[in-house]
C-alpha cells in the first residue's frame, strides 16, 4: 500500500521525514520550503487517492504562492504536533 492511499499513513510518513530533517539540523524554514516543493509536485503531478488529498489539491489550486507556502507550513506543523 502506498503512503498516499491512506491519509493517516501519509501524515505518519511526513512526520517521520520532518523529524529526520530536524535531527539532521535543518531549520524549520528549510523544512517548510521542502514541504512547499513537495506540495507543489503532488498538486501538479499526482492524482489524489483519498478525499483529504482531493481537498488539499483543490485548495492548492486556488491558492496563490503565499497561501500555498502557508498550507505547506501548516501540514508540517500538523504532523509535528502529532495530531
Amino acid at each position: 500500500m502506498s503512503v498516499l492511499e491512506n491519509f493517516e499513513k501519509w501524515k505518519e510518513f511526513l512526520a517521520d521525514r520532518v523529524h529526520q530533517a530536524e535531527k539532521m539540523g535543518m531549520s524549520r524554514d528549510t523544512i517548510n520550503d521542502i514541504a512547499y516543493q513537495i506540495g507543489d509536485y503532488l498538486a501538479n503531478d499526482v492524482d489524489p487517492e483519498n478525499v483529504q488529498e482531493r481537498l488539499l489539491k483543490d485548495l492548492w489550486s486556488v491558492a496563490d504562492e503565499n497561501e500555498q507556502r502557508t498550507m505547506a507550513g501548516l501540514m508540517v506543523k500538523l504532523v509535528d504536533s502529532g495530531k
